[in-house]
């Protein structure tokens, strides 16, 4: 987003209505000597050239997402009074918007009455979903996908859990009759499934896997943190659509808005399906929780001090992109993962590289095509590099032979594992950025490997 004059109008605008609804209070002069800024934010800006160009479609490298102008307007005004959601005292409009954003997430899902609150990311709210899982299973321990997030197995740590690590199939979805083998050997308390893996995009089977939960009576926490608003996308495939339309049966469910719902970080969401999970959270604060009998969401948060603002930024995107099927919002996730199918069916007829999975969602991934695995790991350093220089930014991903070999020309596997490129085709201009992204890309292949 640009700070273009127009903008700046719209938020000055806005400012003036905020200032209104204080007008009884009396004035207060600024202490800021405003002449002091303006070098300092000289030297912030120059500072700010050494990141990679997040913001633009040539990068497709991290899960990089830029947040919508009306975000980044509604963010910036609430900053005004910079509220605290952690208690209604420390944040009146902030919290109630708060609650009626992470409603629309939940029916979205299609819980009705849930429970859940935003936090700092997936992993604060992943460790929440865990927490709360191992106080309704009695320290039983957690299963979770050799592909699915790094931070599943730190947060059992942390918890003091056993997390029994389960074997994915060559499409890296968790394998079924890997988790029922573990299943019929331990006591099994939650079953983490992934529906989107940071690595591959890859969706675990939920279906098989609550067909199993009738038998094991085990929790079910879904981990889409990346890959939830697809839910409401239109052209998955017919199996990746199964699973979102089973969301509704998990009994946990983490999702990041600042991935896919353009929020600017940090913005994450954790939902829980029965809202009598409160009473894990029970405490009392009688110095936050004074002035009204309503819920505090530092009730049912482990955070306590909280940023107002990104849930009011939350709360004003919504009201742009409500979160409903055919809608604009959706619009923009089908435009990437459309672009991710024609960067996955280019790489396809390559001579030069070899997809590893087709994609489910819109990350893209592939191997340089050489007789060793040593080889193609060092050239796609070298394409990573080289497409930098030229300003297309991809990423670099480290998978397990199994995950590759399928599809993979490479002969001689002289290393368990191969570096291979990565794209997530995230943003809404992938799709008309296509063609360019590719001809450059074309000319980087051919220079570097040709």
């Amino acid at each position: 987003m640009n700070l273009d004059n127009e903008t700046l109008k719209i938020l000055e605008h806005a400012v003036a209505t905020w200032k209104s609804g204080f007008d009884s209070l009396p004035e207060v002069e600024s202490s800021s000597n405003h002449k002091d800024l303006d070098p300092i934010l000289q030297r912030v800006a120059s500072k700010l050239h050494n990141n990679y160009p997040y913001q633009h479609p040539m990068y497709l490298g991290q899960m990089m997402k830029p947040p919508h102008p009306i975000a980044h307007l509604a963010y910036t005004l609430a900053m005004s009074t910079n509220p605290n959601n952690h208690a209604l005292d420390g944040g009146r409009a902030s919290s109630e918007m708060e609650k009626d954003a992470v409603q629309q997430i939940a029916e979205m899902i299609g819980w009705k009455n849930g429970l859940g609150h935003l936090c700092g990311g997936g992993t604060v709210a992943n460790l929440e979903a865990l927490w709360v899982s191992r106080e309704l299973t009695e320290s039983r321990l957690i299963a979770v996908s050799d592909q699915a997030h790094y931070t599943h197995s730190r947060c059992a740590s942390l918890l003091g859990i056993d997390c029994q690590v389960i074997e994915s199939d060559t499409r890296g979805r968790m394998r079924t009759a890997a988790l029922q083998e573990v299943l019929d050997k331990h006591s099994v308390g939650t079953v983490v499934v992934t529906l989107g893996t940071t690595g591959l995009g890859a969706i675990d089977p939920l279906e098989e896997i609550l067909a199993l939960q009738e038998q094991y009576q085990f929790r079910i926490h879904i981990d889409s943190a990346y890959g939830g608003y697809f839910k409401l996308a239109g052209n998955l495939s017919e199996y990746a659509t199964r699973q979102y339309e089973l969301m509704h049966r998990a009994d946990s469910i983490v999702i990041d808005p600042h991935k896919h719902g353009l929020q600017p970080y940090g913005c994450g969401c954790v939902l829980f399906k029965d809202p009598s999970v409160a009473r894990v959270y029970k405490h009392d604060s009688p110095y936050t929780y004074f002035t009204s009998d309503q819920l505090h969401l530092g009730e049912i948060s482990l955070e306590c001090s909280r940023a107002g603002a990104a849930a009011v930024a939350l709360w004003a995107t919504l009201q742009r992109f409500p979160l409903e099927p055919h809608g604009e919002f959706p619009t923009g996730l089908e435009s990437g993962r459309s672009a991710a199918i024609e960067l996955y069916e280019w790489l396809s007829q390559s001579q030069f590289y070899s997809p590893v999975v087709a994609p489910e969602l819109d990350i893209v991934v592939w191997s340089v095509r050489t007789e060793s695995a040593s080889e193609s790991s060092a050239k796609a350093r070298e394409i990573f590099d080289a497409a930098a220089e030229a300003d297309l930014h991809f990423a670099l991903v480290t998978l397990p032979r199994k995950l590759v070999e399928e599809k993979s020309d490479i002969q001689n596997w002289d290393q368990s594992e191969l570096t291979c490129l990565r794209a997530c085709v995230m943003k809404p201009e992938h799709q008309d950025w296509m063609p360019r992204i590719l001809e450059l890309f074309g000319k980087i292949s051919r220079t570097v490997l040709g």
